[in-house]
């Protein structure tokens, strides 16, 4: 404690002081900064209002748990239409947990009169779990028999000894799904003399427990299976000697950072836009615009992560109902944890706080949960002229917005970055512990296709991570459509004797269901979206185009539980018209979800694209075949896409750069 506390100290003095250098003192969180914008963060005194106001006018039980409270998203006309010093309404978004009647409310209050203005029972739905069920769960795996035994069986007598993780349910059985209780799946670690469980797992013993009694819905013992005893501790004193380290390295700005912040908004190169921490999607971006000479033109109005899923590639019932819905199971930002200054980001960084609700509904801060900084990324742009020995070179640099979360045995964090030339990039990195499977093998068996051994006793299991991201475009305005352009090589003939021509082709989706793409590689397919009323210099429709990085396809196969569930991990993008309540690829509720939630329901109206306010989500994915280098915390593996100008700018926007 006394050393988290030294660390505390220490980043709130850093940011202090590199605050005052950027004229930012008293004006670096929501709780501290006056509420200026519609967007604005909620305060701790607005969670508190919003928890009253509920408290007030309904009648809530002891139990009743707040699995999520945030800012109800703004009417879009009205930010848009917002000038500074205008008033403007607020108002705070509930999710309220009955557990003892396992229903399930959605509550709206405005901030300014202080009453509930909207409340609504939403049938037949879980929201993400909360911290009381994962106690409540240990307290009920531990105290039943059967498990009690089957630890006995494997040598274990003192329970201690043992940590219960908590998940999701994910695939229900078809008796599960009929009694419509909450659940949640229990699994079993030892954690021995060590502090690092997870490379100990109690393989077969998988307990799933009623939420809502309190009591053991079913329980699974496939057999004892040797777990690794090893100590997987990786402080430095367990690892023994180290590496030799390399020498220091200095990261400096002796003139101060060049963004500037403004409340929530943040301006830095021709780039302006507002930052958002929501409780859910964690860190978001919104009215993201750039300066181009005296006109600041709109490019995308809001940009978040919308769901993920993890599926695992084992058929075994104790691994098979593993499919993670980080984002929406677990409520990803308030899994976001705190970062120090020279480890997630550089020595010349800020970081910034962010106001949660817990499930009691109490306001409480996280120091320290977004980063911001800028870094050198090698070249911008180069030409050396062999002729006149002339060097034109200039240094790339670039703005970084981060995050970062822990989901039990996993680490991820969600990078926004900036680019001089117009470019913004989505860079998601993914490391923590590989979640392991006990085993007897102490070496690899070619009989092993599900995964690979990564030490003795310890199996890593074939798996993926698929995200999805919602992007509002409003390229030079709500008024947009969207382009799918392919290359292909033409064949030889009298127009194309040596066989080299590569021709392009634009083709308009113009309805939603049209708008259901992949990617395809044999063609370089890229995506943009375009103004529909507006030129560039050369007559073309400016636009921002969607540039995929790496990308994998989902291969849980077709009528696969998982794969009806998570139906938007099955396309690489989805384009809709916007509408107000479509937020989330896999559908408001994934935990314990129905089949065919989020985009299929979207697209089901199939409604026109051309000319309209439109909304691509863009699915990336990770397979990830674990090795021995990942044991026991994985190197980072780094997964993104830009949005990168085409026919924006009449020219390279970073060319009249000072050198």
């Amino acid at each position: 404690m006394i050393k988290q506390l030294h660390f505390f100290w220490i980043a709130i003095t850093i940011t202090i002081v590199i605050s005052i250098s950027l004229g930012l003192m008293g004006k670096l969180t929501a709780q501290q900064a006056s509420i200026s914008h519609p967007l604005t963060s909620l305060t701790e005194a607005e969670i508190s209002t919003a928890v009253s106001a509920i408290k007030r006018e309904k009648t809530l039980s002891e139990m009743a748990a707040f699995p999520l409270i945030a800012l109800q998203e703004p009417d879009k006309k009205e930010v848009l239409n917002f000038t500074p010093g205008k008033p403007f309404g607020r108002k705070a978004f509930l999710v309220i947990y009955e557990r003892s009647l396992n229903k399930t409310y959605e509550g709206i209050v405005d901030l300014t009169s202080k009453t509930l203005s909207s409340w609504q029972e939403i049938p037949s739905v879980q929201p993400a779990i909360v911290n009381p069920e994962y106690e409540l769960a240990t307290q009920v795996v531990k105290a039943d028999p059967q498990w009690q035994k089957a630890m006995q069986r494997r040598g274990i007598s003192d329970f201690e000894q043992v940590t219960i993780s908590c998940w999701a349910p994910g695939i229900l059985s078809k008796q599960e799904e009929a009694t419509d209780n909450r659940l949640c799946r229990a699994l079993s670690y030892y954690k021995g003399k060590g502090w690092n469980y997870y490379g100990s797992p109690i393989e077969g013993v998988l307990a799933t427990v009623n939420l809502n009694t309190g009591k053991i819905a079913s329980f699974v013992d496939r057999g004892k299976v040797p777990f690794s005893k090893e100590n997987w501790n990786y402080d430095l004193k367990s690892l023994g000697k180290l590496l030799s380290a390399p020498k220091a390295l200095k990261i400096l700005q002796p003139n101060g950072a060049s963004f500037r912040i403004n409340n929530n908004e943040i301006s830095w190169q021709g780039w302006k836009f507002r930052y958002l921490m929501h409780p859910r999607n964690g860190l978001m971006l919104y009215q993201v615009t750039y300066g181009d000479g005296e006109n600041v033109r709109p490019v995308l109005y809001r940009a978040s992560l919308s769901e993920m899923v993890v599926p695992y590639g084992d058929p075994d019932p104790t691994w098979s109902f593993r499919n993670a819905f980080d984002v929406g199971e677990y409520n990803l930002g308030l899994l976001a944890n705190t970062m120090e200054l020279s480890k997630e980001i550089p020595e010349n960084g800020l970081l910034l706080d962010a106001v949660f609700a817990n499930e009691q509904g109490e306001p409480y801060k996280i120091p320290g949960v977004i980063g911001i900084y800028e870094r050198d990324n090698g070249m911008l742009w180069k030409h050396y002229e062999y002729n006149t020995q002339r060097n034109d070179v200039r240094r790339n640099q670039e703005l970084v917005m981060t995050m970062t979360a822990a989901v039990d045995n996993y680490d991820y964090s969600i990078n926004w970055i900036f680019h001089q030339d117009g470019t913004l990039e989505v860079q998601n990195e993914l490391t923590g512990i590989v979640l392991a499977q006990g085993t007897a093998a102490q070496k690899q068996s070619e009989d092993d296709s599900y995964g690979r051994l990564i030490a003795k006793n310890i199996f890593g299991v074939n798996h993926q991570h698929f995200f999805n991201y919602r992007l509002d475009f409003d390229v030079d305005g709500q008024a947009n459509s969207v382009m799918e352009m392919n290359l292909k090589a033409l064949p030889m003939d009298e127009k194309n004797p040596l066989g080299n021509a590569i021709a392009i082709t634009e083709t308009t989706l113009a309805n939603e269901t049209s708008a259901v793409r992949d990617l395809d590689m044999k063609s370089s397919r890229e995506w943009m979206i375009v103004s529909a009323n507006k030129k560039n210099t050369l007559g073309a429709a400016p636009g921002y185009m969607l540039m995929p990085g790496g990308n994998s396809i989902f291969f849980p196969v077709e009528g696969s539980n998982i794969r009806q569930k998570a139906e938007f991990a099955t396309h690489h993008v989805w384009v809709t018209k916007y509408k107000p309540t479509e937020f989330y690829a896999g559908g408001d509720y994934p935990n314990q979800t129905q089949p065919g939630q989020g985009l299929p329901k979207y697209i089901a109206d199939d409604e026109s694209l051309t000319g309209e306010d439109i909304v691509l989500w863009y699915t990336m994915g990770v397979t990830h075949i674990p090795r021995s280098e990942d044991w026991p915390v994985m190197p980072v593996h780094r997964v993104g896409f830009k949005l990168v100008p085409r026919g924006f700018f009449s020219r390279n926007p970073a060319i009249n750069l000072p050198e």
